[in-house]
């Protein structure tokens, strides 16, 4: 294949702008102008003219959920919903079309979107759909609402004690008021249907579509367990797969880190360069927009409350320990500047303790997921340790009109801190965290330069200091989720050797003026050398 007559940013150190690219045998085979690309074609080249157009390494998406993402897609989507009414009336439209016995699942409400801005109560969705279970989650992931018939299911009564590193919201009177925050969670999991093989195999191929839409070739994912993983080696063995996935384990399966630890950690599994499972997800805290993230200080806007530690210091130096004995890169969910600090204390405890037995504890790009809230003095310590922050820029746009309620003005200025990050050394592999955010490319990059939304609210940007330069914001998509998922050999870059995957766009995000950002989008995704998607 050759395209040529485009503007090719390859990623190069400095960055090198190219007319045309070669490929053969799923990787770069050649950069360079029209004249010479074109020279190196065959009767059989496939050729395609970019009239013009851009062309970037295939992005990544840093964090993602995705089976997840697929599930999301088919299950009830309550993102957008302006009031918790609009949420009931879409539940019972969704319920009118589910076969009976089955329990209702769907996700996205964020009560910080609606005027009433309280968590909200099952009374209403109990009333409106009483015979069927109902569990609605919330954006975030970290707290959901369960109706009457859900909690019953689950035997949950006024008697039901808080887990450790969760909460059951309650009335005055102590009820159940149906919200289940970040480990309560699981007393509601515990007794819905798990996901099975057909629903995870769809979900695949659901997800995969939505990231080549976005122009998505490598995805992070952020905690796998036994089944998904074992579907996706069959993939990646049949040559079925479609993305560069760095999978990361289910911290919270004690049996699938005794398995996985022992077998080792996987570069490549099947030699085509397409499944890593070398990497296990945990959990510091909870989320800033259900105030379970863990603060140094109470929220300003709920006195008394510093959030929650859904893992004990003990259970996560454990599995960190484990983790590096067995040659597993580590990446840990925290955003309260509490739930940063004590990750990065139990990361320093456990690398200076297998320093101190002659163990090399160096490059192993452990990280922090998220990262969204850090005191000043840690910022350099995640540089001074090559601990990874690994953030998403539609966070900072999605929690902007509120978060400073939950911080207060002195400590938000260390929230969705990027240049703070960078001026210390660290980079900053970029993600949608979808489903939590919505699956969009170029509403990330847009954040990422402007810190504001594709409509350009606020105008000059929330607290603009900390906006990205636009090659910071493609690196953030490119070669710095390459670096993070050890791949900067072959991802991240178009130059010879390197995987041929890459996006088209229909206009230069690194050229439009930013009130021009918006209208561009991608137009063809190429995974190893293959069109995989192509605007209809």
């Amino acid at each position: 294949m050759v395209l040529f007559h485009g503007q090719i940013y390859t990623q190069a150190e400095p960055q090198r702008i190219v007319e045309a690219i070669a490929i053969q045998d799923g990787r770069v085979l050649a950069v360079g102008s029209d004249e010479e690309m074109l020279a190196l074609a065959n009767n059989k080249t496939q050729r395609i003219n970019l009239d013009g157009r851009p062309v970037y390494p295939g992005f990544a998406d840093g964090h993602a959920h995705l089976v997840g993402v697929g599930t999301s897609l088919e299950n009830l989507d309550l993102v957008g919903t302006t009031s918790y009414q609009e949420v009931v009336e879409r539940t019972v439209a969704k319920h009118k079309d589910l076969p009976g016995g089955e329990w209702l699942f769907g996700r996205g409400w964020d009560q910080n979107d609606w005027q009433d801005q309280s968590f909200p109560t099952h009374q209403q969705l109990s009333a409106a759909i009483p015979n069927r279970p109902v569990v609605l989650t919330r954006v975030d992931g970290h707290a959901l609402l369960a109706n009457q018939a859900a909690m019953d299911a689950a035997g949950i009564t006024r008697e039901t004690a808080d887990p450790d590193g969760g909460r059951l919201e309650r009335d005055a009177d102590g009820n159940p008021t149906g919200v289940f925050v970040d480990n309560a969670e699981s007393l509601i999991h515990a007794a819905a249907p798990g996901i099975g093989v057909a629903e995870i195999k769809r979900a695949v191929g659901t997800a995969t579509t939505a990231f080549h839409e976005q122009g998505i070739t490598a995805v992070h994912d952020a905690g796998a367990g036994e089944a998904t993983l074992a579907y996706l080696e069959s993939m990646a063995t049949e040559g079925r797969l479609k993305l560069r996935l760095h999978e990361m384990l289910h911290g919270s399966d004690p049996e699938l880190l005794a398995r996985r630890f022992a077998a080792g950690p996987i570069a490549d599994f099947a030699g085509n360069g397409t499944l890593a499972m070398r990497a296990v997800k945990i959990y510091t805290d909870g989320a800033l927009g259900s105030r379970g993230a863990a603060l140094l200080e109470e929220y300003t806007d709920d006195h008394g409350n510093l959030g929650l530690l859904v893992t004990s210091d003990a259970e996560r130096r454990e599995i960190v320990k484990n983790a590096l004995a067995a040659g597993f890169q580590v990446a840990t969910h925290a955003i309260g500047d509490r739930g940063n600090r004590q990750t990065l204390d139990v990361y320093a405890q456990v690398l200076a303790e297998a320093a101190s037995k002659g163990v090399d504890v160096k490059d192993r790009r452990w990280r922090i997921e998220h990262a969204q809230v850090v005191h000043a003095e840690d910022f350099q310590r995640f540089a001074d340790l090559g601990v990874i922050p690994a953030m998403q820029a539609q966070h900072q746009t999605s929690d902007m009109p509120w978060a400073e309620d939950r911080l207060g003005p002195q400590r938000v200025l260390g929230a969705y801190a990027w240049r703070s990050f960078l001026n210390t050394g660290s980079v900053i592999p970029g993600g949608s965290d979808a489903p939590v955010e919505r699956l969009d490319t170029v509403s990330q990059f847009i954040a990422a330069v402007s810190r504001s939304t594709p409509e350009g609210e606020p105008e000059g940007g929330w607290y603009p200091d900390q906006n990205l330069t636009r090659q910071e914001a493609l690196n953030m998509l490119t070669t710095w989720p390459a670096f993070a998922a050890f791949r900067e050999s072959d991802l991240g870059r178009l130059e010879p050797g390197y995987r041929a995957d890459m996006v088209v766009f229909s206009a230069d995000m690194m050229t439009l003026p930013l009130e021009s950002l918006s209208s561009c989008e991608p137009v063809i995704t190429i995974f190893g050398g293959e069109v995989v998607w192509m605007k209809q």
